[in-house]
């Protein structure tokens, strides 16, 4: 009786799986149909070129995700069980109804990639958090620490850069902001890209960033390399997880610290999370202009108590954490993620003053309303003085917001619906 790949009878599929991993064969036609001929198994021609490429992509690919992860569109890939499969392309998560045979080929598709990775994922160390050769981001974690059963979540490289006109295209910054955004990097002003999980601060970020002068340095410290910009003169450090004895591991902090050392015209952290951020603020205190990078933060009002929270479990006090912040004369560019149209933008650019108590509060400068007009905020002179190597007529342009700005076509490909975070 003949099956086919997805029918087959799965201890007949188990059995060639096993006999292939106990002969250290690769799972090749001929192989295969050796092993399904060796387990008494009858399959035609075509069925075996399916089994074939099947377990070829589970014992060395992803499995049944690799459909997934051929797609140009898909930006998250969540697995919860073996027959829940979660995946975002841009417009929110989605449930797909790609299935695993059990929790034993999850586990297995997580290890395999933890091993590609040169990381360990067993009992002893149930959670992995790596980078694949290929760029994608992994995170796995095994039963008990996960309850129901093991949990994979993948997340793919960004292919490109996407420029300004295409952000703005896509709805994620209006046409009257972009002049202000490209004026932020233009007077090297330090700034953070703020935002929730998946608010496409990464993305924006890129964007800014391809605007930097081509004569610049541009050093990018990150966790998992992730920034994409547009630009002639990148160096990219990235951490390192220690092995599995525990050493070898590198930083963020560390590798900040190393980048203040290759002569950095822009510093760039990708995303301030621990205790770089001591390292980052005393950068910009001392003569790295427009340096710049990503924070979580819900609203632009909570970045300065985020900052006080990272820097003081850093070991830096708070009296001197403000002092910095303020010496620093920092931007925060604050996105979105609109419930209704799924929609990430960029909804305000604040300001980084000191009050009379001389803790630093974030001040509107300018609210990109839902009607791509500018309101002008509290903070809108100030920033306007902060740019104030600009000419008296761009400084309005900048700041008006009545007329839109002429920013060219796009730079090819359809605009992003929305930014990763």
């Amino acid at each position: 009786m003949n099956h086919s790949a997805g029918s087959a009878d799965p201890r007949l599929v188990d059995a060639v799986r096993t006999r292939l991993a106990e002969d250290g064969s690769q799972p090749t036609p001929a192989h295969v149909a050796a092993a399904v001929r060796a387990e008494g198994g009858v399959l035609g021609d075509a069925e075996v070129l399916a089994l074939s490429s099947a377990l070829r992509a589970e014992l060395a690919g992803a499995g049944p995700l690799e459909p997934l992860l051929r797609d140009p569109e898909i930006t998250d890939i969540l697995v919860n069980r073996p027959e829940e499969v979660w995946v975002d392309a841009g417009d929110g998560l989605r449930r797909v109804g790609v299935r695993f045979s059990d929790e034993a080929a999850v586990r297995r598709l997580a290890q395999r990639l933890a091993g590609a990775a040169g990381r360990r994922l067993d009992d002893a160390a149930p959670y992995v958090d790596a980078r694949l050769p290929d760029g994608i981001r992994l995170h796995a974690v095994l039963p008990p620490v996960a309850s129901e059963g093991t949990c994979v979540s993948l997340r793919m490289p960004r292919r490109r850069a996407f420029t300004l006109a295409e952000l703005v295209a896509a709805g994620t910054v209006p046409a009257a902001g972009a002049h202000l955004l490209r004026a932020l990097v233009t007077a090297r002003v330090a700034f953070l890209v703020t935002g929730g999980t998946g608010s496409g601060k990464t993305t924006l970020l890129s964007a800014m960033l391809s605007l930097v002068d081509p004569g610049e340095r541009v050093i990018l410290a990150e966790d998992s390399a992730e920034l994409r910009p547009a630009h002639e003169h990148v160096v990219r450090l990235e951490t390192r997880p220690p092995n599995v004895e525990g050493a070898g591991g590198v930083t963020l902090h560390q590798l900040v610290r190393q980048a203040l050392r290759m002569r950095p015209d822009r510093l760039v952290v990708g995303e301030v999370r621990g205790a770089e951020v001591v390292d980052l603020l005393a950068a910009l205190n001392t003569g790295h202009e427009g340096g710049c990078g990503t924070l979580h933060a819900n609203t632009a009002l909570d970045v300065p108590a985020r900052l006080e929270a990272l820097a003081g479990a850093a070991g830096l006090h708070r009296e001197a954490l403000h002092s910095q912040l303020a010496a620093a004369h920092g931007v925060v560019v604050h996105l979105v993620r609109d419930r209704a149209s799924r929609l990430r933008r960029v909804a305000e650019v604040c300001i980084l003053r000191p009050g009379e108590n001389a803790l630093v509060t974030a001040v509107p400068a300018v609210t990109f309303g839902s009607d791509g007009r500018l309101v002008h905020g509290d903070g809108a002179a100030e920033l306007a003085d902060r740019l104030a190597g600009r000419s008296t007529a761009d400084r309005e342009a900048i700041l008006g917001g009545e007329a839109p700005v002429e920013l060219g076509p796009a730079g090819g490909g359809t605009p992003p619906a929305a930014g990763r975070g």
